[in-house]
């Protein structure tokens, strides 16, 4: 690995730490790229729900918002023997999930991977993903023309979504 690669990977590592820290995650550009650059992928909201001791998958949430057309084509986590990107529908009266190969992020568009929809699947998982621990995972895209890049993110762990209400309290809501 040449020098400025390494020194590009290590800025870009620290970057996705310091974002990590504040709950926000993008993609950096590259050394040469103008400070005032946007981020090709901006990362919101992301999580990964929490398991129990013997479960093998969980699934994975966050909103994209690509900054250019973009194609979310795949993931990895080294938590996770095998990490995709899924898709649940309706096919006639029955909610299906399945592999799907890539997901468009239209440029300036946010696409929502959450529970029910789009989201990340991360199976045959080596060890329990405790509630408030962390869970690195690297996003993989393709741009417009054809350009390669990854992106690393450290999803927190819990058992709701970031901001949501814990059933215990929506239970306790009255009107």
């Amino acid at each position: 690995m040449n020098t400025s690669k390494f020194f590009t990977l290590r800025r870009a590592t620290l970057l996705a730490c310091l974002c990590a820290a504040t709950g926000s995650w993008a993609q950096t550009a590259p050394a040469a790229a103008k400070p005032a650059a946007k981020a090709a992928v901006q990362v919101e909201g992301a999580w990964a729900r929490a398991t129990v001791p013997g479960q093998s998958g969980t699934g994975a949430f966050m909103s994209l918002t690509a900054a250019q057309a973009t194609r979310l084509v795949g993931v990895a986590s080294p938590v996770a023997g095998v990490a995709e990107l899924h898709e649940m529908k309706m096919v006639g009266d029955v909610m299906k999930m399945s592999a799907i190969a890539g997901l468009d992020l239209p440029a300036g568009q946010a696409v929502l991977l959450k529970p029910g929809s789009y989201h990340l699947m991360l199976m045959d998982l080596k060890r329990p993903l405790a509630k408030d621990s962390t869970v690195p995972v690297t996003l993989r895209f393709k741009d417009a023309k054809g350009v390669e890049s990854q992106l690393e993110v450290f999803l927190p762990v819990a058992t709701t979504a970031p901001g949501a209400a814990s059933p215990v309290k929506a239970a306790e809501h009255k009107h």
